[in-house]
This record gives structure tokens, sequence and C-alpha cells, in this order.
């Protein structure tokens, strides 16, 4: 009887969008290696999915390319053995500039030639086993044996326990048995059907946004809470290029700047461990992945699989969630924003409180618009060295994107609550405005802009606020719901206008530009409202009425604009 086997190497999963064809396509990994140029971006199940898998592919690429250059040799400076893994470490005494200047013009020579090179396919075919859904080193699972050796007894495999339905690690359902979802994408009949392409980007999805609604966890001799998934904790963002390959390229951080002193490191994936319980064991210790190969493909569960007339029978057992005290002083996560609190410095993170607020009125967490701001994301940090270091042009336009898959914020579920979407594209030069000579410091300029602007908003807020008492509305809900009006039709206008700047561009010009749109759409916004007036409105209280609260929003948004907001040169 012929094993079954279906093989991420060379079976197709992977949803992309072709750009030849204009469709979606379903491709292996060595076809999306090959022609990663000609797919304009991954299209799976959900943004957050095409998110996680970005993750696990920049996982492979920058395993491979931190051992080989790009015209497959490996690095002098490093000895590898078959598995094309490092043989010994590489030596304390090598000169890590070298290194880092080695890996730099990898980097160049792969986005010159705008293909990736035979190596990773060579070195997929390597490690093809580890990327079977079956056989007995099974992807993203481990084995009956091992499983059953990490759980009490009460729940091995054999006892039917600690299972979840694929209708819960289907992140667009997220279902669980005593919890149905009302909204749900798929049928009754269907929902805990799945194909074995749809299991794996699920598989790769479940373990960066998992929640905590399973209750079976790894033996541990101490307590620890369960990781709800490394991914869900952060406010993710990423850099989109043209196609795929560009993509992949500009989130490839062969050399990354999380530090002064730049140290190589020898990346880990979850598949070049011999022993899947060797990598458990570390996970269950709390030790914190110093390499982006192992943070990338990090597991928040350890899931086994049983199989019954193809359909899968999940069992799944809770991995301790890393603490941030446990994570190294140097911030290894590139494609996260920060914050600051008493603690220290921690990823920040997106809540359903705040849905509404685009990437922009953020700006200053993206972009670091002082000296002070050392916690820009890495990913912006590692763009910043390409252009210093001219492997990425000045005028190229960065399209700064963030997918974030929101929490229903319930301590015991933590349940995907909403899928958040943003990008901004700003032009290389401007976000990374170094030439003493020539630079107007737009991001500072901009910060600005944005200052005035929220603060024009929080105008329209209490214009809005003064009517509800008008009309006797006692909570917040009315002016809300209208202030986030106004800045959804602030949002596109301000992308645009964000978008066309230029450092050749003076910046006093660009400014009034931006406050004639501003001015034009509070008006319009705040019209609406006194338009619709009633007479109750009209008459007021005391010496209150939709006129004097209309004039008195006229008056100071007037007052703000008139050069007392951001400084114009």
């Amino acid at each position: 009887m012929q094993e079954k086997s279906f093989n991420l190497v060379t079976d197709p999963w992977l949803k992309v969008f072709d750009n030849e064809s204009h469709t979606e396509k379903t491709v292996s990994l060595v076809e999306l290696f090959n022609y990663s140029q000609q797919y304009e971006s991954l299209a799976g199940d959900m943004k957050a999915q095409d998110l996680a898998i970005l993750r696990f592919l920049l996982a492979i690429l920058t395993t491979v390319y931190s051992r080989f250059n790009a015209q497959d040799e490996p690095y002098d400076w490093l000895e590898l053995d078959d598995n094309y893994q490092l043989s010994e470490e590489v030596d304390e005494d090598e000169d890590q500039d070298e290194i880092a200047d080695d890996l730099l013009n990898t980097w160049k020579d792969l986005y010159q030639e705008k293909t990736f090179s035979k190596i990773v396919i060579e070195y997929l075919e390597k490690y093809k086993s580890r990327f079977d859904l079956f056989g007995d080193t099974p992807f993203y699972q481990v084995t009956q044996s091992v499983y059953d050796e990490n759980v009490e007894a009460k729940k091995r495999v054999a006892k039917g326990k600690g299972t979840v339905s694929v209708k819960q690690i289907n992140r667009v359902i997220s279902e669980s048995n005593n919890s149905p979802s009302l909204f749900s994408p798929k049928s009754d009949e269907y929902k805990n059907r799945v194909n074995y392409a749809e299991l794996a980007r699920w598989l790769i999805t479940y373990q960066n946004f998992t929640g905590v609604t399973d209750k079976t966890k790894y033996l541990s001799k101490e307590k620890f809470s369960v990781s709800s998934g490394w991914l869900y904790g952060l406010n993710p963002v990423f850099i989109k290029g043209k196609n795929l390959f560009e993509t992949l390229m500009l989130n490839l951080v062969l050399v990354p700047q999380n530090s002064e002193d730049f140290e190589y490191k020898n990346q880990k994936p979850v598949w070049e461990y011999d022993d899947t319980s060797e990598f458990l064991k570390n996970r269950v210790k709390g030790i914190f992945p110093d390499n982006l190969a192992e943070l990338y493909t990090d597991w928040s569960r350890m899931l086994h699989i049983e199989w019954q007339e193809d359909q899968p029978t999940i069992f799944s057992a809770g991995l301790p969630k890393f603490e941030y005290e446990d994570m190294p002083a140097n911030y290894i996560e590139p494609m996260t924003t920060w914050r600051a609190n008493k603690d220290g410095i921690r990823p920040a993170t997106k809540s359903k409180n705040n849905l509404s607020v685009a990437m922009w009125r953020n700006f200053g967490n993206y972009i670091s618009v002082s000296e002070d701001n050392d916690y820009q994301p890495g990913i912006v940090d590692w763009l910043q060295f390409l252009k210093v270091n001219e492997a990425i042009s000045k005028t190229m336009q960065v399209n700064l994107c963030s997918i974030a898959l929101i929490s229903d914020g319930n301590a015991t579920s933590q349940s995907p609550y909403a899928e958040v979407v943003d990008n901004m594209k700003i032009n290389a030069e401007v976000l990374f405005d170094s030439n003493s000579d020539e630079a107007q410091r737009w991001p500072a300029i901009i910060e600005g802009v944005i200052e005035t602007t929220q603060q024009v908003g929080t105008y329209y807020y209490w214009f809005i606020k003064e009517i509800s008492e008008l009309r006797s509305i006692k909570d917040n809900s009315y002016a809300n719901k209208l202030t986030e009006q106004f800045y959804d039709a602030l949002n596109r206008p301000f992308y645009n206008w964000l978008a066309g700047l230029t450092n050749q561009d003076e910046s006093g010009e660009k400014i009034s530009q931006w406050q004639d749109v501003l001015n034009q759409i509070a008006f319009r916004q705040a019209q609406d409202t006194f338009r619709s007036a009633t007479s109750l409105e009209i008459r007021g209280k005391d010496s209150s009425n939709i006129f004097t609260i209309y004039n008195k929003f006229r008056r100071n948004v007037a007052i703000k604009l008139d050069g007392k907001g951001a400084k114009k040169k």
C-alpha cells in the first residue's frame, strides 16, 4: 500500500495572484521561488494568513542566504555539512564587518538579478521530508509518540481528548464546538472539511494566530500561560514590493539593524531540528530565539494529526508564551512597532478599541521623527540600511503595510475579532532624509502636519459633542461615530499627499497644500451636520445653539491653520 504524501516542496498549496493571467494560482514552493517575479502577491484565504506565510517563506530565504551567496557558493568564513547546516560555529575572530559586507553583496546581487538562485531549491530538496504533511517528520506536527510523551496520560491520542476542529484552526471561521460562528463563509456541512493544501496554509496561520480556547497543555513542572501566537501579539508592519519577488527581497533581513554592532547568528528554522523534542524543550524553557528563521517558524502549539478518510483529527497542546523579560535586549523582531511602558520596551499591539485608527495617524510609531526615537520597526531600519548602501534607489516609493488580526480582548479565548489591513506609500528619500545639504527633515515635518490634523479632529469632536448635548445625548457615541467618519474622509487624501512628497518640494508649499485639503474636508463635514440642524438645535440652550457652536469650530480651525500648526519652512 502506497504511503500518503503531500509535500509542500513539490505539491501545489500556496495561493498567489499571477501577473500574466490576472488570476489566482496554486503553486508549490519550487514554483513560487522559481517564478516569484511573475506573481503579484500571495493570495491566501485571508490577509493574516498571507503575512504568516510570508514570514515562513522568509525563514527559508534567510536560512539559505545566510550560508550561501547569490552564486550558490558557501561563504568562505563558514563550514557546512552535507545538510547545508553549519558544521561548527562561525569563528569569533572572523571580521563581523566583512561578514556583513558579504551578506549585503548577496542581497544586492539577488535584487539585481530579479530572481532567486538555484540553491533555494537544492536546500528544499535536502529537507523535503520535513515539508510533507505525512511521514515520520510531518510538517509543523509531531508524531503520536512525541505527543503522548508530553501531555497528561488522560490527554493522550488514544483517549481522543484535547482536539481542535478544522473550523477552529480556520481563522476565517474560528468556531469552537461550543460557540458557533454566525457569519461563517462555510456551511455546517463543510466547516470541518479541508483539503491538504488548505490544511498546510492553516497550520502555519494557526501557529501564529492561535487564541487560548484549547485546554490541553504541554507537560511541564512549572506553571505557564499558554501562547496565543507570537504574531498575534504584534502590530505587524512589512514592506510590499511591486511583485512577490520584490516583497520577499525587501523583507529579507540578512544584516539585522537591531544593535550597533552586527553579530552573525546561525539560522535555525524548526525543520532543522533533528529532534522535535529538543525544539519543544527550548520553547518550554522560555528560550527566546536569537535568529529570525527560528522566530518566524515558532510554534504556539504542539500538534499531532490523525487521519480518517482523508480528513484530519487535530490534537493540540499549548506551549508557553514568550515572556518579554526573556526577549533579547536588541529586539530581534523586525516586523512590529514598539511601545514603551514602565517595564521597558514591548511590541505594540492593536486592539478592537482602535480598529479605525489609520497608520498615518501613528506615523511616528513607524518612522523615527526625531533623534530621540530609537524604536522604529526593524524592517524600516533595514530599508534605511539598504538605501544608505545604495542597494535600493533613493527615489523608490516605499509601501509600508500593516496586517493585524485583532483578538476579541477576552483573556479566556482571544478569538479573532477583526482583520485590519492598511498601507502608506512614501518616497525613500523622504523617509530617510539624511543629506544635510538637501535635507528638509521630512519625517519631523510630516509628524507636525499630523499633529495639526489631529488637533482639527479634536475640534471636530467637540463640535459634534456640543451638538449632542443640544440633542440631550448623554454618552459619546454620536460624537465618536461622526469623528470616525471625519477621519475616514481624511485617510485617502492624506495618503495621496504623503505619497506625492519629494525632496525637491518646498516644505511650506506642501504643508499649505495639505492644510487646504484639511480645511475643505473639515468644513464640508461640519456643514453636513449644520444643514441637518433641527429646530431644537437652532433654538439651543442658554447661550449655545447650532450657530454659535458652528462659528466656534470655524474660528478654532482657522486659527490652527493660520501658520500656528505645523511650522512652515
